[in-house]
């Protein structure tokens, strides 16, 4: 039997930190079985009928996480492959371990929809590091949160779905449509996975994908772009809700674009984000 969707409402309301809160409730429900039911909140801003990668990506980094866990053990790095253009539709989450060792775990997962594979992932899960390693050179954290901000907006795009079901806070005057190295603020507004609360792994990967749209550096109104892959990777786990992202862009004629983040949280680095992007004319 077809499962009963997520209501396809778009409408929000008002946020207690200014802005608007998307009325999806979350991005998936969990149906059993490794079966998940797509929310119009998991909509990219190129189609209200197509996935953003960070809800997706979060999914994957929960089945990974859930899978087989050994106690004293963390995912310290995961690859994402994006496979196809992904629908907000029904999905199929499956996770193995491909090899297992006393100190270190190689674990791959895909995601299926109608058959189809969309996304590829492998993770390195790892025993964590004892407490007396030394603590290497500091890299200095984030900006200050801003205060809240006006719901924003990206020229030309969705922003019904996972743009709106984020809270962004850009760099004074800044936003999606401005060009260069950016750096924002951000953290969901709604679950990850309804009647549960979400990991700082999921959180994370949730904002990930996004790395590269926060540092526009090619004007991607004239040339087709998009990111084939994500990977983070984290040195120690994020802390609380938001999370910041400064991202910037390398690209050369000829070659291929590269999108290269550092995560921080509140209390300072966390993490790398790296995408390579498909560069070509519309």
């Amino acid at each position: 039997m077809t499962p009963t969707p997520v209501s396809n409402t778009s409408a929000v309301s008002p946020s207690p930190s200014g802005g608007t809160l998307p009325q999806f409730g979350t991005f998936y429900r969990d149906m059993g079985h490794g079966r998940y039911d797509s929310s119009p909140a998991t909509a990219g801003p190129w189609s209200p009928k197509t996935q953003h990668g960070g809800p997706l990506s979060a999914l994957m980094g929960r089945a990974l996480e859930r899978h087989a866990p050994r106690p004293g053990f963390r995912v310290a790095r995961i690859s994402l492959e994006l496979a196809r253009p992904v629908p907000v539709a029904d999905l199929q989450v499956e996770v193995r371990t491909v090899r297992s060792r006393a100190r270190t775990e190689l674990l791959e997962g895909e995601i299926t929809s109608d058959g189809q594979v969309v996304l590829i992932a492998r993770a390195w899960r790892m025993i964590a590091s004892p407490d007396d390693t030394t603590q290497l050179r500091r890299e200095p954290g984030g900006p200050p949160l801003p205060g809240p901000q006006s719901p924003h907006t990206m020229t030309g795009a969705h922003v019904e779905g996972y743009i709106a079901a984020m809270e962004w806070r850009f760099e004074s005057g800044k936003g999606f449509d401005t060009a260069g190295p950016g750096i924002v603020w951000a953290r969901q507004r709604i679950p990850l996975v309804s009647d549960e609360p979400d990991t700082p792994r999921t959180r994370a990967l949730t904002l990930t994908d996004s790395s590269w749209p926060v540092a526009f550096e090619l004007d991607h109104n004239r040339q087709f772009m998009i990111n084939t892959d994500v990977t983070l990777a984290l040195h120690r786990e994020p802390i609380g809700e938001w999370l910041c992202v400064r991202s910037a862009t390398a690209a050369s004629p000829g070659g291929s674009g590269l999108a290269l983040g550092q995560l921080d949280d509140t209390a300072g680095d966390c993490g790398r984000i790296l995408q390579t992007l498909l560069v070509t004319q519309r």
